[in-house]
């Protein structure tokens, strides 16, 4: 794995239609500024804003909507 200075650099992996997979541990910022630290070895972060828990995913990317009333 390729280094930047004398760190090791993250995997990201994007998951199509769900989050953004971090290796952790990580330390986000969000837009207005607040910190979320997580020492878990895989942080899944929201990229849909659906999450409850934002700006980690909480798997809200998966509820399907209703298809419309056939008539």
């Amino acid at each position: 794995m390729s280094t930047a200075g004398d760190r090791e650099a993250r995997v990201v992996r994007i998951v199509p239609g769900g989050p953004m997979l971090v290796e952790g541990p990580v330390d986000l910022v969000t837009p207005d500024g607040d910190r979320v630290c997580s020492d878990r070895f895989m942080v899944a972060v929201c990229t849909c804003r659906r999450s409850k828990n934002y700006p980690l995913c909480d798997t809200s990317h998966r509820r399907k909507t209703r298809a419309p009333d056939s008539d």
